[in-house]
């Protein structure tokens, strides 16, 4: 089977993404570097990671293992990772972003998100905690602002180790606040977003402004589902309106869910370790949906977040309480 060829999206920067890219979360270790391998094989050229993950070594293993043997260039790859909640405070930014590189060691980093608009109490560099949490068990906040932790953000691009940077799990509001107190444009922000929340409010608030929408856990979060019914919201992935659409074009349900959201407008990110899934899942850019189709896959959208982080629910840049 030949790579499969993405299309790019561009920023407002003038930097251009693939329209699809691979997820990284619980990719770990051995699996998570053959999962990147096999990606890249694929044809994916887009890369998602975050220090969160704990896995931007075996990111990093990966790619430059691909590119010893002649698969891609560095500057073929689109890499983004994100900075987390507990390096929030302007003296810490920098700090974070030069682990992040050194655990990729790829030269550069394309694209540098905020994780979250909420900044978590610091914890020691050397500390591998990165929920802190008091006594009783409930998690620390910082009170850091995010405005002040994008102006830190925005000191980075002029070191050349950059290309872009962005944000993650912000509302709108968040947004029109960094617009009007910072000197640079977030290019993306990455959201849930799928059949069940598939964000069209904020994908159309972030279009009117050239900030493009990437969408984790596209296809929902089938294997916690799987887990605890009662606290996940059902995927589309399993409903034969989905599978129907699928036949007419020989494509799988979640090939379909991928389309639909590359139609609204985002770039999703699927994760999978799984080698035929990861070569499925970048397998959608041969065909379209129709209109009919499209209200078909917008049916599914009750609001309901899979990732609804609620132990955040309480901080004052909690960024869920708001429609979009």
């Amino acid at each position: 089977m030949a790579a499969s060829k993405v299309p790019t999206v561009k920023f407002n920067n003038g930097q251009e993404i693939p329209a699809l890219g691979l997820g990284t979360w619980l990719c770990k270790e051995g699996e998570g570097v053959e999962a990147i391998k096999t990606a890249i094989d694929a044809g994916y050229r887009h890369i998602d990671t975050a220090y969160f993950y704990q896995n931007e070594k075996e990111v990093g293993e990966a790619i430059r293992a691909k590119i010893e043997e002649g698969v891609v260039q560095r500057e073929d790859l689109f890499v983004t990772t994100k900075l987390w909640n507990t390096y929030h405070h302007p003296d810490h930014v920098e700090q974070a972003f030069q682990k992040s590189l050194e655990n990729l060691n790829i030269e550069y980093i394309d694209l540098y998100l905020m994780h979250l608009p909420i900044g978590y109490k610091f914890v020691d560099w050397d500390s591998k905690e990165l929920m802190p949490k008091d006594a009783d068990g409930k998690l620390e906040f910082s009170d850091v602002d995010y405005v002040d932790t994008w102006k830190a953000m925005e000191k980075l691009l002029k070191t050349g180790k950059i290309k872009s940077i962005g944000v993650s799990n912000f509302n709108s509001e968040q947004i029109t606040r960094l617009l009007s107190e910072c000197e640079i444009k977030p290019v993306t922000n990455q959201v849930e977003c799928n059949p069940g929340i598939n964000q069209k409010k904020l994908i159309e608030f972030c279009k009117d402004l050239d900030i493009t929408v990437t969408a984790y856990s596209p296809l929902g979060r089938p294997y916690f589902y799987e887990k605890e019914p009662d606290n996940c919201p059902k995927p589309a992935l399993d409903d034969p309106k989905v599978t129907e659409i699928g036949k007419k074009y020989n494509k799988t349900a979640g090939q379909i869910i991928l389309r639909y959201l590359v139609e609204i407008g985002t770039i999703p990110i699927p994760k999978s370790s799984n080698p035929d899934r990861i070569k499925q899942n970048i397998d959608i850019f041969d065909f379209k949906l129709t209109e009919d189709e499209i209200k078909v896959l917008d049916g599914f959208s009750t609001g309901q977040r899979t990732v609804p982080f609620s132990l955040c629910t309480g901080h004052k840049y909690f960024p869920f309480s708001i429609e979009f």
